[in-house]
C-alpha cells in the first residue's frame, strides 16, 4: 500500500487494493470506513470527495496498517471548484500549479461553502443568542488592567456573538476602553460584521475595533510570520469623523471596494480550507477619541496579545483531527491570554433530537468524536512548559452544556408539519452534524429524510441542540 501511495495512484485503486488484500467487498469498506456502503461505487461514477471524507478514509486505512494518497486526483477536482467558487465575496486565484480539471459542481461543492445552508441555520436556530449569551458570563470572572478590556474573537462569523457580547461588556464594563480584535476570512461575513457595529461606537465611543483575516496563530498579535506574507500585508486604519451611527455607517460602507479588492480567500491544497490570499488588518475607531485610545490602537509590526477575554465558538471543524484542533487553534489561542484572562471554547455536543434526525438517515455517523476531556488533554500536552500558568477547566455537565432551539410556533409542531419547517430542521440538523454535500444525493432523492425529521420533530415537540464548552484561564499575577 506505501508503493500505491508513492506512485500517486487514485484513491481508488488504494481502497481497491486493499479490499483485495484483506478479502471484503467494496460495499464493506465503504460502511466501515465512512459509513456508506454506496461510497465506493460513487468514486467508480466520478465522484469527488471533500477533505473530511479523505481524512476519515486515511484514519480507516492507518488503522489497518494501510496508507492513501496524500492528494489524489479524487480530491484535486474538489479544490479546482471550490477556488472558482464565489462564496467570500470575490473570485478567487486558483493555488500555482493546481490541476485544471473538469467535474460536476453538485459532486464536488465543499459544505461550508454552502452559504445558503449557514444563513438558513442561524436565521433558524437560537445558537447566535445562546453562544452570546454562555460567553457573556465569562464577563464576571476576568479582570481587565489598563489601558483597556482587551478582548479577541476567534471566528467573528456574522457578527451576531460579538455584537452581543459587545453590548454585554458595556454594561459591565461602561467607562473603561475596549480593544477588541476579530478574525474572519469571509469577505460576506466581515460586511454583515462591519454594518453590526455603527450603533457600538456609539453606546461605547472608547472602542478599537480590529478585523483581519490573519491565521490562529497569527491574527492575537497582528503578525504575519511568513515573510512573503508579509510583504504583501495590507494595513487599513479608519478613525471614523462624526458622532452618529448614520455617519458611522456611510464610512463603513464606503469600505465596501477596499473590502472586495483586499479581503480574499483561496483554497489551500493541502487541507482543503480557505486561506487569505494576502493578510489584511483593519483598524476602526471613533477619530474624536483618538487621544484618548492613542495607547491602544495597534501599529504595524505587531501587538502584544495578553487577552482578558478569548472566543472560541466552533472555531474547527467537528471531523478534523484531534491533532489539528489542539495544536493549529486552541493552543496558540490559550497563548494568547493575559494575566488572569480566559478562554471560552464552544463547540456541538450532539445526543440531541438533532442527531436523532441524523441517525435515522445515517445509524452510525458520528461527527463528535472528541470531547472537551479530550482537547483539553491534547492541549495541555501541545503547550507543555508554556502551560504552567493556565488552569484547563472541563467543569460538568451542568455547566458546561447548553441547549439552543429552532424557532418555530406552537401550532406549527402538530400531526401536519409544513414543507418549509421539515427542509429548516432537516437543514439544521445536517449543519450541525457537518454532513458533506456529496453524501446527501442519494438521501435527497427520495423522501426518507423528511419522514426521518417529521418523525423527530412530532416526537420531541420540536428540535433542539447542545454545544459543549470549557475554559483555560490564565492565572493571575
Amino acid at each position: 500500500m506505501e508503493a500505491l501511495a508513492e506512485r500517486g495512484v487514485s484513491l481508488l485503486d488504494s481502497i481497491s487494493e486493499f479490499c483485495r488484500r484483506h478479502g471484503i467487498a467494496e460495499s464493506t469498506f465503504g460502511r466501515r470506513a465512512v459509513n456508506d456502503g454506496k461510497f465506493v461505487a460513487r468514486l467508480r461514477d466520478g465522484a469527488r470527495i471533500t477533505p473530511e471524507t479523505l481524512d476519515r478514509v486515511t484514519m480507516f486505512l492507518e488503522r489497518h496498517g494501510a496508507s492513501a494518497p496524500a492528494a489524489p486526483p479524487e480530491l484535486r477536482r474538489l479544490i479546482r471548484i471550490a477556488e472558482r467558487a464565489t462564496t467570500y465575496g470575490a473570485a478567487r486565484v486558483p493555488a500555482e500549479g493546481a490541476p485544471q480539471r473538469d467535474g460536476p459542481p453538485s459532486r464536488n461543492f465543499r459544505f461550508f461553502d454552502n452559504r445558503q445552508k449557514y444563513l438558513l441555520f442561524v436565521n433558524t436556530c437560537s445558537e447566535k443568542w445562546e453562544t452570546a449569551q454562555r460567553v457573556s458570563l465569562e464577563l464576571g470572572n476576568i479582570h481587565p488592567r489598563p489601558p483597556a478590556v482587551r478582548v479577541f474573537d476567534a471566528g467573528v462569523g456574522d457578527g451576531t456573538v460579538l455584537s452581543r457580547v459587545m453590548r454585554a461588556m458595556h454594561d459591565r464594563f461602561p467607562t473603561m476602553p475596549f480593544y477588541i480584535v476579530g478574525k474572519e476570512i469571509s469577505l460576506e461575513d466581515i460586511r454583515l460584521t462591519l454594518h453590526r457595529m455603527a450603533d457600538r461606537f456609539i453606546e461605547h465611543p472608547s472602542t478599537v475595533l480590529v478585523l483581519t483575516n490573519l491565521a490562529y496563530a497569527e491574527a492575537p498579535w497582528l503578525a504575519v510570520k511568513s515573510l512573503s506574507a508579509a510583504a504583501s500585508l495590507v494595513w487599513k486604519e479608519l478613525p471614523m469623523e462624526g458622532n452618529t451611527a448614520h455617519s458611522f455607517e456611510q464610512q463603513i460602507t464606503a469600505l465596501e471596494p477596499f473590502l472586495a479588492e483586499n479581503w480574499k480567500a483561496r483554497v489551500s491544497p493541502k487541507s482543503g480550507n480557505p486561506v487569505y490570499e494576502r493578510p489584511v488588518i483593519l483598524v476602526l475607531y471613533r477619530a474624536d477619541h483618538k487621544f484618548l485610545l492613542d495607547q491602544i490602537v495597534p501599529k504595524p509590526g505587531g501587538t502584544v496579545a495578553d487577552y482578558d477575554l478569548v472566543i472560541a465558538s466552533q472555531p474547527y471543524r467537528a471531523r478534523a483531527s484531534l491533532e489539528f484542533k489542539a495544536k493549529r487553534v486552541l493552543a496558540p489561542l490559550a497563548r494568547a491570554l493575559g494575566s488572569g484572562g480566559r478562554m471560552i471554547a464552544m463547540h456541538s455536543y450532539g445526543r440531541d433530537p438533532g442527531m436523532e434526525i441524523i441517525h435515522k438517515v445515517w445509524p452510525n455517523d458520528n461527527p463528535f468524536m472528541h470531547s472537551r476531556h479530550d482537547l483539553l488533554k491534547a492541549v495541555k500536552q501541545e503547550l507543555g512548559a508554556a502551560g504552567r500558568d493556565l488552569n484547563f477547566n472541563t467543569y460538568s455537565d451542568q455547566r458546561s452544556l447548553f441547549r439552543y432551539d429552532m424557532h418555530t410556533l406552537p401550532s406549527e409542531i402538530s400531526s401536519s408539519i409544513g414543507t418549509s419547517t421539515l427542509l429548516a430542521a432537516w437543514n439544521a440538523a445536517i449543519y450541525a452534524a457537518q454532513i458533506e454535500d456529496d453524501r446527501l444525493s442519494d438521501v435527497h432523492s427520495d423522501r426518507r429524510y423528511i419522514e426521518a425529521t417529521r418523525e423527530v420533530l412530532q416526537q420531541h415537540g420540536g428540535l433542539w441542540f447542545y454545544d459543549e464548552s470549557f475554559v483555560i484561564s490564565h492565572r493571575r499575577e
